[in-house]
């Protein structure tokens, strides 16, 4: 079994625009070589909007050298960036945006979900770029529901769906630079089960909701991180409550991480290159 790094609970929320009050769950800032190839994940929601006519959201930001994967559980979001891409999401929907060598996009409740009102639930993942792969071309993938591989766990345990990786021999549609996995999983009250991680990778395990015991032992409840040690190849699971979670392992880059607000590179110099860069229009426009 990965031995437990640390236990780590989420701190207050913030917003992010006027559309996204989240709670960051982990950040390379405080965890480091430890979260590699992963930088951040937010945890937006649930939150409930009242019916408007203007769409809540993010507009038009930059970002280099890292990607941003969105995971939509509740409600509706609009895409849009200065490759061309864009599109909408719903519950199950995941966007993988890259931004490479740099991007500008845009994010929004959709408008119908806008106009509707409802519940809005996702998280958001930042995914580190090796640095031979930080100044590639900007790309986009739209990975709906139906094309996320489900597993059902043993013994009535729940479903895992692959995004990212593979599980027992179940490949994810997501195209990564590195190996990584990326799964969610609905697990059932009472359940137990193994997941196997291979050993050398970094993992983390989120709980958005619900609560279960690691190892035998240790308590993981809704709003909070487990993070596990390099060594070992599996973790063990007792779930006491239903709950949603997300589990995220890779390779570790090793390599050096220097962030400024929306850009991640591997230096000082390549951060100066990449503000000098945005301000003079090296990322595009949106289009319209």
């Amino acid at each position: 079994m990965k031995n437990i790094l640390g236990v780590y609970s989420a701190p207050r929320p913030h917003w992010v625009g006027d559309g996204f009050p989240v709670r960051t769950l982990f950040s390379y800032d405080t965890l480091g070589a430890h979260v590699s190839p992963f930088l951040m994940l937010d945890h937006a929601g649930p939150h409930d909007f009242a019916p408007s006519a203007q769409c809540r959201g993010v507009g038009e930001h930059p970002h280099r050298g890292f990607e941003t994967v969105t995971l939509v559980y509740e409600g509706e979001l609009e895409h849009r960036d200065s490759s061309g891409a864009g599109g909408r999401i719903g519950p199950g929907d995941v966007q993988w945006m890259t931004a490479g060598a740099g991007i500008l996009h845009e994010e929004y409740h959709a408008p119908g979900f806008s106009r509707r009102g409802g519940t809005l639930h996702m998280v958001q993942l930042w995914v580190n770029l090796p640095a031979k792969d930080k100044l590639s071309p900007a790309a986009y993938q739209t990975l709906l529901d139906a094309s996320i591989p489900r597993v059902q766990l043993p013994d009535d345990g729940g479903q895992l769906r692959v995004i990212a990786g593979d599980y027992r021999g179940h490949r994810g549609p997501a195209h990564t630079f590195s190996p990584l996995d990326v799964w969610d999983l609905r697990l059932n009250a009472g359940a137990t089960l193994e997941l196997p991680i291979a050993a050398g990778r970094n993992s983390l395990l989120v709980v958005l909701r619900g609560s279960l015991r690691l190892n035998g032992g240790e308590a993981l409840r809704e709003g909070q991180l487990a993070l596990f040690d390099r060594p070992g190849d599996a973790i063990a699971l007792d779930v006491e409550q239903d709950s949603l979670v997300v589990l995220l392992s890779g390779e570790p880059l090793g390599e050096p991480v220097v962030g400024y607000g929306p850009f991640v590179m591997n230096s000082r110099e390549q951060i100066e290159q990449a503000i000098d860069d945005y301000r003079r229009g090296a990322f595009g426009q949106m289009a319209g």
